[in-house]
């Protein structure tokens, strides 16, 4: 068990948040990407969060934070487009582009950077809280 349960539960939900916002990022920086025809187009990063069983020694409430549990890929087979004046177009003038959503990107972007603000403003008032919990006992 951890001197500081809410601290530990907050700076893992900030890790999982940084490892999110990772991927949306890269996810952003791909949604032009086009590769031939013949190979698969970028697969698009999901973040998989999970949540951590509290220990029967934590506070009630307080639980044992979060977890990346996994990253799921995208469809390898893209968004396909007639363009044959392409240099990476099939026979058919086809190319493969990205199945990446930018509106969807930005919305989970904005998820992400309020939930990193929030564990981060919950972190600040634990800091206070105990701050002051010392002020008090040092009277």
């Amino acid at each position: 068990m951890s001197l500081f349960p809410v601290l530990q539960t907050s700076s893992s939900a900030l890790y999982v948040n940084r490892i999110w916002m990772d991927a949306i990022a890269d996810n952003i920086a791909n949604v032009n990407t086009i590769n031939p025809y013949d190979q698969a187009a970028f697969q698009a990063r999901s973040v998989v969060a999970e949540a951590v069983a509290s220990d029967s020694n934590d506070p009630v409430g307080v639980g044992g934070g979060t977890r990346v549990a996994g990253v799921e890929l995208g469809a390898a087979e893209g968004r396909l487009r007639y363009q044959p004046d392409h240099p990476y177009a099939n026979e058919q003038g086809i190319v493969r582009y990205p199945d990446i959503d930018l509106g969807d990107q930005m919305t989970q972007l904005i998820l992400a950077q309020r939930s990193y603000q929030m564990n981060l403003t919950v972190i600040d008032r634990a800091r206070e809280a105990y701050l002051q919990a010392l002020n008090i006992q040092a009277r």
